[in-house]
């Protein structure tokens, strides 16, 4: 079709057209699963790690989809190869097979089109290579030609904030004027370049701040993770999970950068006005990892410790990956049957191609039955051979597998007929049979007072449920629908999980059993939780599960004096109330801090800190108890006029 085409095999192009469809599907599960991670992550530190893991696989998949695709075809040629005459034979004898076959051809787009987009990205690629190669040689260019290395007392406060980083790299330190907020270039040998504008318009403080966040982006090896990022934008450029999932990898690692010079420099109020000053000089090339690279309220704000609704926000988040993972997964579904029509419906009617080969041997090999019962015949000929030059007609078959041969055709549909099962799809009829279904096992499972459709047969098959292990459950005393048995073998809840649940004290119904198998709950967690003294239902068992509630934590809590229950326990560990802050609370010299939870779960949610305490005795309030200064907070007294 074109000069590309030349350079690689029509069969090489159609399968990297394919990859690139795939990946469609592939990288927006992928997305939807760090979605998912993500926002049950409260440390910036782990989305960042889940964010570039999902971005690696990601990179991956298309490569992977690639290398099968190709081993795919070559196998495909091979099969053409060496078995055209039962390729042949099948195609003659099983005309459903050959309907269904070419209906889903037709759905599937023309080898141009694949060969197309293929051309397609590969010149998007090419102009995204040469638009990351021009802006890091610009980069380079000015690095190396507008730029002069500091010296003095400012180099080594750089130096001495190095050394206190733990850095051992040789790192220069330039001062420059092409710029407007301090950024890190260079891999190997790195340099930090701090404006002009920075020195002049910071307070030392806040200069130590901005050059230990850029510090940090060097001790975490991030410019190597950058570029990895334009390589993956370059090569899967038309995809928007990827350009998605790269902006939050740049926003959490500025924020794991902006902990980090927390750390450093001990006062996130001054660190927090020198972003906003760098919003203020926002000027960056694409290409350099700047302190103000990434938008700066959600900065400022997780800095000054102010939480959005962050059940809420990830309730949201963890619904909305849900939904597009089911999305993409219904589509990759799509997109295999489109692809692989022709294995897929071979390897539904057709189970054993030895079968189909032994079949076409004897039709070849053995006279017709008619043609030796004639003593009148002049002669028994044998079917004539089928070869792909000559396709003479073989002697057709209508039985689909071994155990059916001797029977007239249709017998698995009327035995499924007389099990129940009418009106079937070609589509239904094909997933029983690939999946086993047969007669005895449909009335085995009518036998339980359970009445699934062919659907649901499928499934239940898949899941390997069993007439046993519904009897197994029955005799337990439970007695869930289909969806529940399904649920519950999912989550490989047996009997014998049951039993070990009912031992411990608890009697769940279905649903509350396959959420304690969801979480993990295992009966000695239960008896270790019921020894602190504590008796929970089956649903806070789940609850104290989900937010981690360890039987050491409660004894922590204990062994400090806290008198708690259930509910109290899960709030604490919700508004993440750890022992030191409890001791801090009590230390602080304010009243109301007793042996009460709910005295320490207020202070958590207004956000009330030991520096919070300490600012208030600062401006010389006395007899402070909790009320007080949960008012002196919503009422932002202790706030500057500039933060209000």
């Amino acid at each position: 079709m074109s000069y590309l085409t030349t350079l690689l095999s029509a069969e090489t192009m159609r399968s990297l057209g394919w990859a690139l469809v795939h990946f469609l599907w592939q990288g927006t599960a992928l997305a939807a699963v760090a979605a998912g991670a993500m926002s049950l992550s409260r440390r910036a530190s782990t989305r960042y790690v889940v964010a570039v893991a999902a971005l690696v696989l990601m990179f991956v998949a298309p490569i992977a989809t690639l290398y099968w695709q190709t081993q795919t075809a070559d196998d495909s040629a091979t099969m053409g190869a060496t078995s055209a005459p039962v390729h042949t034979f099948l195609q003659k004898s099983q005309t459903a097979a050959v309907a269904v076959l070419s209906t889903a051809q037709n759905k599937a787009p023309s080898p141009d089109l694949l060969l197309w987009l293929a051309e397609v990205w590969l010149v998007g690629v090419v102009f995204f290579s040469l638009r990351s190669a021009g802006g890091f040689w610009l980069l380079e260019r000015k690095r190396r030609k507008a730029s002069t290395p500091l010296s003095g007392q400012l180099l080594e406060m750089c130096q001495a904030l190095q050394r206190r980083m733990g850095l051992r790299r040789a790192i220069e330190f330039c001062q420059c004027k092409w710029l407007e907020a301090p950024a890190v270039i260079g891999w190997f040998r790195p340099v930090v370049f701090i404006p002009a504008s920075v020195l002049t318009g910071l307070s030392e403080s806040q200069l130590r701040a901005v050059i230990a966040h850029e510090l940090a982006h060097i001790q975490r090896l991030d410019a190597f993770v950058n570029v990895f990022q334009i390589a993956t934008e370059t090569l899967l450029f038309y995809h928007p999970a990827v350009w998605w999932l790269n902006q939050r990898i740049r926003a959490e690692r500025e924020n794991c950068c902006d902990d980090a010079a927390v750390s450093v420099c001990a006062d996130p109020i001054e660190y927090a006005r020198a972003l906003a000053l760098m919003e203020e000089w926002r000027s960056a090339p694409a290409f350099a990892m700047a302190l103000n690279g990434t938008p700066l309220k959600q900065r400022v704000m997780r800095l000054l410790g102010s939480r959005a609704s962050g059940a809420e926000t990830r309730r949201m988040g963890v619904t909305g990956s849900v939904l597009c993972l089911v999305a993409a997964l219904v589509a990759g579904n799509a997109f295999l049957g489109i692809a692989y029509p022709k294995a897929t419906v071979q390897a539904a009617l057709f189970q054993s191609p030895h079968f189909a080969l032994e079949t076409l041997r004897s039709s070849q090999a053995k006279p017709s039955r008619s043609a030796a019962a004639s003593p009148a015949s002049p002669a028994a000929k044998p079917s004539p051979v089928v070869t792909p030059a000559a396709e003479a007609e073989p002697t057709p078959v209508t039985a689909l597998s071994p155990q059916s041969a001797a029977a007239p055709s249709g017998s698995y549909i009327e035995s499924m007929k007389a099990a129940g099962l009418k009106d079937l799809s070609i589509d239904d009829l094909i997933a029983l049979k690939v999946q086993d279904v047969t007669p005895q096992y449909v009335h085995d499972i009518q036998a339980l007072g359970l009445h699934p459709n062919a659907q649901e047969l499928v499934a239940m098959k898949v899941q390997d449920i069993t007439p046993q292990y519904i009897r197994g459950v029955h005799d337990l005393g439970l007695q869930p629908d289909l969806n529940g048995l399904i649920a519950m073998k999912v989550q490989d809840v047996d009997a014998d999980y049951i039993q070990q649940m009912a031992k411990a004290g608890i009697k769940p119904d279905v649903n509350e059993l396959i959420a304690l198998k969801v979480q993990d709950v295992t009966p000695d967690y239960i008896s270790k939780i019921r020894a602190t003294g504590l008796q929970p239902t089956t649903q806070e068992v789940v609850a104290l599960k989900v937010q981690d509630v360890t039987p050491e934590y409660i004894h922590a809590m204990q062994a400090l004096g806290l008198k708690l229950n259930v509910e109290q326990v899960i709030a604490m560990k919700v508004q993440d109330v750890t022992p030191e802050f409890v001791k801090a609370m009590r230390n602080s010299g304010v009243s109301g801090f007793g042996d009460n939870p709910d005295p320490y779960i207020a202070a958590k949610v207004q956000d009330i800190t030991q520096t919070f305490v300490d600012e208030a005795v600062k401006h010389g309030f006395k007899n402070l108890n909790i009320n007080k200064l949960m008012q002196l907070k919503n009422l932002g007294i202790l706030e500057s006029p500039a933060s209000i």
